[in-house]
């Protein structure tokens, strides 16, 4: 135990410990906008985005870390008009990861810049974030909760259907753009905090794990914000007092609660939560339905 307080007083702890707390309350609503607009594997095309803006941030001479994370809201922005497509959102992730990676490659050539040190930039450590990270982390949140609370409603609509959003008045486009725009640069701001292989556990765990508990939109964006709460807490205070690496001491927690949503019987969730009492197609609200299309 003494070992354990020894450590929380070290800057680099505290700094990790903060980068957590607010990552808690902001990834895993970006993993409910993930799993609504079913692109669960854009954390591969924004990894490959980060690395074009890293390289071109080793190039230039400026932060690499903030070039990522321009690259990546430039990116999600740049691919919202594709949605439109037959091929849906999967299939302008899948050009723009292959675009991004070739264009990444070819900067690092040309520029002479070391490529190893480039990629090592995209596997962060949870005790290697800077303060400008915090910062970063904590405008993310406000931008995200401000998105969601302030227009929670159409986009429950939007990710439900984006035509009846747009019949309905919905700014599907501008609100669209936002969204992917924000999506990136969250996953681009957990790479810092996990690495590129470890967002998963900030953001879609812990918004599957509320998919299985949640009723609507509103409701699984919480369950997904106390997942991600107690995931985090729970996982950083066990690869502390076990001296081993955070990053995946939290995948491993997270998963283990994510799995257990799974686990617990339709008839016991209902009964654990009284939101959920209700059956019948006719009861259920707009942004329920959308969670399970």
């Amino acid at each position: 135990m003494d070992q354990f307080m020894t450590l929380l007083e070290l800057p680099a702890v505290q700094r990790s410990a903060a980068g957590l707390a607010i990552a808690a309350v902001v990834l895993p609503i970006v993993g409910v906008f993930i799993i609504g607009l079913d692109i669960i594997a854009v954390r591969f095309a924004i990894m490959h985005v980060a690395l074009l803006g890293i390289a071109v941030g080793l190039l230039t001479g400026l932060d690499p870390t903030l070039c990522g994370l321009a690259a990546c809201a430039i990116a999600g922005a740049g691919v919202a008009p594709l949605a439109r497509r037959p091929a849906g959102l999967s299939g302008a992730m899948g050009l723009l990861m292959t675009f991004a990676i070739a264009a990444a490659l070819l900067v690092l050539s040309v520029s002479g810049v070391n490529a190893t040190g480039a990629f090592e930039l995209l596997w962060g450590s949870i005790l290697a974030v800077r303060a400008v990270d915090l910062w970063i982390l904590a405008a993310l949140a406000v931008a995200v909760h401000v998105l969601f609370w302030r227009w929670r409603r159409q986009l429950a609509l939007l990710l439900f259907d984006r035509e009846l959003a747009l019949c309905s008045g919905v700014a599907a486009g501008p609100l669209m753009l936002a969204l992917l725009a924000v999506v990136a640069v969250a996953i681009g701001a957990s790479i810092r905090l996990t690495g590129a292989l470890l967002v998963d556990a900030l953001t879609i765990l812990p918004a599957l794990a509320a998919r299985n508990l949640g009723r609507s939109l509103t409701s699984m964006a919480l369950w997904a914000v106390a997942f991600g709460v107690v995931g985090n807490a729970v996982g950083f205070s066990l690869a502390l007092a076990l001296d081993q690496p955070p990053g995946p001491v939290l995948v491993l927690v997270c998963g283990g609660l994510t799995l257990a949503t799974y686990l617990i019987p339709e008839g016991a969730i209902d009964a654990l939560v009284p939101s959920r009492r209700r059956s019948g197609d006719d009861s259920r609200s707009l942004d329920s339905r959308m969670l399970q299309h």
